[in-house]
């Protein structure tokens, strides 16, 4: 399932650096996760790295988009194909 910031980001500027899928970016608002983009960080790493680094814990499961572990999986793959 792609994660989701919520509301009460305070727009920090610490979890887009540290995503390695390039998935997030600002917002009108706050910042964003581009659910095509996001796979948890499975391929990269153990925990969502944006997840860890957030000081409000304003990232969530995103249930609009919900995939299983082997999904994110193939999502990795798909999108570390087209890098190399």
């Amino acid at each position: 399932m792609a994660l989701r910031i919520t509301d009460h980001c305070i727009n920090c500027d610490v979890c887009e650096p540290v995503c390695p899928n390039h998935a997030i970016s600002a917002g009108e608002e706050y910042y964003v996760i581009a659910p095509e983009l996001c796979t948890e960080c499975v391929g990269h790493h153990d925990k969502p790295q944006c997840v860890v680094v957030c000081p409000v814990e304003c990232i969530i499961p995103d249930s609009a988009h919900p995939e299983t572990h082997e999904q994110l999986i193939q999502k990795f793959r798909n999108l570390t194909a087209s890098a190399r």
